[in-house]
């Protein structure tokens, strides 16, 4: 499991760079995570980009780390293929996110709904 992270003036953008989030890598997801928002800009945008798949864990440890996030800050998702939006938007968690159609938009202010 490998997460980098880089600060904007808008946002922390934290790049992941695992093709899946499953339930082999979903602890240690959810602890770096906690780790790198624990600080920072009031935005963290998680760029998935590079996930073509997440299970029930992954989807969990995604919860866990959005409600990892100090009060006041912002969790946005940002670049889901289009599998893992399916299983967003079958879960309904599309409804509890913010989703983002890439990074760019996210920083640009732009919104896009999962699908």
């Amino acid at each position: 499991m490998q997460l980098n992270y880089q600060d904007g003036p808008a946002a922390r953008v934290i790049t992941i760079d695992n093709s899946r989030i499953d339930a082999a890598i979903a602890i240690k997801f959810k602890d770096q995570m906690r780790d790198i928002t624990s600080d920072g800009p009031q935005r963290v945008v998680v760029d998935m980009t590079a996930v073509d798949f997440i299970d029930s864990s992954g989807l969990g440890a995604i919860v866990a780390a959005m409600k990892q996030v100090p009060d006041g800050r912002s969790f946005e998702l940002a670049g889901l293929s289009k599998t893992v939006s399916k299983v967003f938007s079958l879960t309904r968690m599309d409804t509890v996110f913010t989703i983002h159609d890439s990074v760019d938009s996210a920083l640009d202010g732009g919104l896009a709904t999962a699908s």
